[in-house]
């Protein structure tokens, strides 16, 4: 039988409940909520153009994006070795795993997948692929409109100091600065991504002359929004740099 065919969520739901579909054993379960308030324990499968592909005993189905509110789901193995390879410097490594894990579950909502898209971007980033990095976070805001612009332009802006057009990459972290501000104890994701926004406005800065403000800047991802391991470790690069090159100091 064909149950993505045959039936709908509130079918499935009431079959699951009445102990009609049983789980394959040795699979996990994920919980799925739903748009209309109902929860689903299902296996996800991956990802389809349209929707999250899931099964319920032997059967599968696809459920459409615009039905699913949050996934709970651990991430893939395939995620951490990302995240690891990437901060210890190992980018094709990096590479490889983000790339498995975006092509496995773009799309899905939940925060490792989000996160392993904007991975994906500042790996190419980092390996100068710049049209790559481009491409990745374009994607990114296609596979999560909702998900706003501050993400997506701290990675473009670090294409753009790349390219050399700092009054195009402070036009687009300073509306992030300005924001972090008025934060108090931000979460952790928002506060990684304060951090990169500040080490890019101290590339910027030392890059344009400003080297006093380039230094406050990568001290503030250091010591104030250290949760990006990559960025904190890049500003403290930096900053030993200013120090030792320049003699700049914090007044």
């Amino acid at each position: 039988m064909n149950l993505s065919r045959c039936f709908v969520p509130r079918q499935l739901l009431f079959l699951l409940a009445a102990g009609l579909i049983v789980p394959r054993p040795g699979l996990s379960q994920e919980t799925i909520t739903l748009r209309n308030g109902q929860t689903m324990q299902a296996t996800v499968l991956g990802v389809t153009p349209s929707g999250i592909k899931v099964q319920l005993g032997a059967g599968e189905m696809v459920q459409p994006f615009a039905n699913v509110v949050r996934v709970t789901m651990n991430p893939p193995p395939e995620y951490r070795a990302a995240v690891t390879a990437y901060e210890g410097g190992d980018l094709a490594t990096a590479l490889s795993n983000a790339q498995a894990v975006v092509t496995s579950y773009r799309g899905l909502p939940t925060d490792w997948a989000r996160q392993a898209m904007l991975t994906l971007g500042d790996i190419y980033v980092a390996m100068n692929q710049l049209p790559r990095a481009e491409a990745a976070y374009k994607d990114y805001q296609r596979a999560y409109p909702a998900a706003g612009a501050a993400d997506v332009n701290v990675g473009l802006a670090r294409i753009d100091v790349s390219q050399q057009n700092y009054v195009a990459a402070k036009a687009k972290i300073d509306p992030i600065l300005a924001a972090a501000l008025k934060l108090q104890n931000p979460p952790k994701a928002a506060a990684a991504l304060i951090g990169r926004a500040f080490y890019v406005s101290g590339e910027i800065k030392e890059q344009t002359g400003d080297l006093q403000g380039a230094l406050e800047d990568y001290l503030r991802t250091v010591a104030i929004f250290p949760e990006d391991r990559v960025a904190a470790a890049s500003a403290q690069e930096r900053a030993d740099a200013l120090r030792k090159d320049h003699d700049v100091a914090v007044p």
